[in-house]
C-alpha cells in the first residue's frame, strides 16, 4: 500500500482516537455511581471502538489461538508487549475485567487517565522498588480474589519486532504469593502497530494463549523461566520470518 494512504488511514485514526477519548471520558463520568462490574463493561466500550476503528480505518485484523485455554478461575495474564494495540485489545476479548499494573503517572493524562481511575487498575511509582512490589503483591490478591485477572507484561516496556527483552519477575512473584496460576501469551502486534510509530499498517496480529502454568514448587526464577521459554517459542511461530 502506498506510503500516502497509510498516513492518510493513520491520521484518520489518530484523530478518531482523540475524539473517542474526550467523548467516552466525560460521559464515563455517568457510569461512577454503576457496580463496578458494569461499570467496567460501559467504560471499556471505548476499547472495542478503537479496535474495530483500527480495523476498518487502518486494516488491522486479529486472529486468536489458544483461547479454550483461560480457565473460569482466577489467573495472571503475561504477555509479550510490543504495542499499544493489545492494551486496548485485551481488556474486552478476555472474559473477566482486567486489572493493569501500570505507572501512577499514566493517571494524570487528561481524559485518558480519568477512566483508568475508574477501573480498580494498580498503580505504581517505579522508583520505590520493593514498596512497589509488595503493594502489587497486596492488591494483586485483593483484586484476584474480587474475580478478576491481572495482566503483566514481563519484559516492562514494548520490545520491538523480533528483539526479545529481559523478562522480569514480578509477574512470578505476584504468582507465588497468591498461589494463582500463570497463562503466557504471546502476540505480534508490532507488526501492524509499530511502538513509537505513527503509521499503522494493514495485516492480522495473532493472540495465542498457552495452557496455564501452576506456580505450586516453583521458585519465581524458575516459574518465569518456563513463561519466558513458551512465550520466545511461540513468537517464533507466529512470526518466523521475525526470528530468521
Amino acid at each position: 500500500m502506498a506510503r500516502p494512504l497509510l498516513f492518510a488511514r493513520s491520521l484518520l485514526f489518530a484523530l478518531l482516537i482523540v475524539i473517542a477519548t474526550v467523548v467516552w471520558a466525560i460521559g464515563c463520568f455517568g457510569f461512577l455511581l454503576l457496580p463496578y462490574r458494569q461499570r467496567y463493561w460501559m467504560i471499556i466500550r471505548w476499547n472495542v471502538f478503537i479496535s474495530y476503528a483500527a480495523k476498518y480505518v487502518c486494516g488491522i485484523r486479529w486472529q486468536i489461538k489458544g483461547f479454550e485455554n483461560l480457565p473460569d478461575a482466577p489467573v495472571i495474564l503475561l504477555s509479550k508487549h510490543q504495542s499499544a494495540w493489545e492494551t486496548i485489545f485485551y481488556c474486552w476479548l478476555m472474559p473477566r475485567p482486567m486489572i493493569f499494573v501500570f505507572k501512577k503517572s499514566l493517571l494524570y493524562i487528561p481524559f485518558f487517565g480519568w477512566g483508568l481511575a475508574m477501573l480498580r487498575m494498580i498503580a505504581i511509582d517505579r522508583s520505590r522498588g520493593r514498596e512497589a512490589m509488595a503493594q502489587v503483591i497486596e492488591t494483586g490478591k485483593r483484586r484476584l480474589n474480587d474475580g478478576q485477572w491481572v495482566i503483566m507484561f514481563p519484559e516492562g516496556t514494548r520490545t520491538p519486532v523480533g528483539s526479545q527483552g529481559k523478562y522480569k519477575n514480578g509477574g512470578a512473584i505476584l504468582a507465588i504469593g497468591t498461589d494463582t496460576p500463570v497463562v503466557p501469551i504471546a502476540v505480534n502486534s508490532g507488526d501492524c502497530w509499530p511502538r513509537n510509530a505513527f503509521i499503522k499498517k494493514p495485516g492480522t496480529i495473532t493472540v495465542s494463549i498457552g495452557a496455564p502454568i501452576s506456580p505450586q514448587g516453583l521458585t519465581a526464577s524458575q516459574l518465569m523461566e518456563k513463561v519466558e521459554h513458551w512465550i520466545e517459542s511461540e513468537m517464533r511461530v507466529i512470526t518466523p520470518g521475525a526470528y530468521a
